[in-house]
């Protein structure tokens, strides 16, 4: 059974690419077959994952990009296209990527004319509310995977509410900031809203043999991303951590108590919703995005010296928490 996940936040700059694809690798090592899907139009996880030529090619018209896989749909010629993901560089395990395509906002706008239609049970309106869903599971299937991570892009139009609502799970990676504060009530209450149009698709929707999505994915919690690190309780410098301490209410009084009205919060022990801590990593991520390698990947070779070089190492630490949390997840008991 395949676990699908989303990283998602209206709030851009918050590492969210960054943070899924280390994630990722991390999985794939441990023995988890592991998809990334860039439903994000700015393609910052294909570049990480892909060299420039396989890029080329996802993008050709044989390619294999998330657009070239629902192009059909959008061109009104067709279904979706079943192309194979392509495998990540670099990676220490199975790890596959449905290669993101800057040609993919296009496909928002057919989403956006045709949402009304789709709520009223219009077939051909359906399938295109549904196509980025039905490709993503049939590309889980062609590579057996046990967990789907979506990168989704920073805003709540029409092509995220049609890929998150595919989802069984999601996190927002946040920053410790104003913007993210006020973001968390942006996203609550679009969240209901999304939910009560999928359920009036589903309700107008009877044919079993289209599989559309669910819109009802379960919010696991929070990362805090891009602080800098200081020796205290919060780990956060004080200038930081006075926003910190206004994030974690934020979240819990826009997101958590919001969704558990309808059923979409997973319930953990403590009711602690923060689900891992990632510093800012500085001048390591330019050297990680050249050599195409998490920064625990990388070493003397793609330009690190000295104290950077063990920092790297260290660096997976800050990730140890959520592939506890993901593995827990995508555990058929859970």
């Amino acid at each position: 059974m395949t676990t699908i996940l989303s990283i998602f936040n209206n709030k851009g700059g918050v590492g969210k690419t960054t943070y899924m694809y280390h994630v990722a690798h991390i999985l794939a090592e441990r023995g988890n077959t592991v998809l990334m899907v860039d439903c994000d139009s700015q393609c910052n996880l294909t570049a990480y994952s892909l060299s420039d030529a396989e890029i080329r090619r996802s993008w050709s018209i044989e390619g294999n990009s998330i657009f070239r896989n629902i192009e059909p749909v959008y061109r009104t010629t067709g279904d979706i296209r079943a192309r194979a993901p392509s495998r990540a560089l670099h990676s220490r395990g199975d790890l596959f990527i449905v290669p993101g395509d800057l040609r993919l906002s296009d496909f928002e706008d057919r989403l956006g004319d045709t949402w009304n239609s789709a709520k009223g049970g219009s077939e051909p309106d359906i399938r295109a509310q549904s196509a980025i869903h039905r490709y993503i599971h049939s590309a889980a299937d062609k590579v057996d995977a046990d967990l789907v991570l979506i990168d989704l892009g920073p805003n709540l139009g029409a092509l995220n509410r049609a890929v998150l609502a595919t989802s069984d799970y999601f996190i927002t990676p946040v920053a410790p900031d104003l913007f993210s504060i006020q973001g968390t009530e942006n996203l609550g209450n679009k969240l209901l809203s999304w939910r009560k149009d999928w359920d009036q698709v589903n309700s107008s929707w009877s044919n079993s043999n289209l599989s559309i999505p669910s819109g009802s994915p379960a919010y696991l919690g929070y990362v805090i991303q891009q602080h800098n690190i200081r020796s205290n309780p919060s780990g956060m410098t004080r200038g930081w951590q006075i926003y910190g301490d206004e994030l974690v209410p934020a979240i819990k009084k826009n997101i958590v108590e919001k969704l558990e009205k309808i059923n979409q919060v997973v319930t953990w022990e403590g009711a602690d919703y923060k689900l891992g801590q990632i510093p800012n990593l500085h001048s390591l991520i330019p050297y990680s995005m050249d050599a195409k390698k998490p920064i625990f990947y990388c070493n003397s070779g793609d330009g690190l010296n000295g104290a950077h070089i063990t920092k790297a190492k260290d660096s997976r630490d800050h990730f140890s928490d959520i592939v506890e949390t993901l593995e827990a997840v995508i555990d058929p008991e859970f």
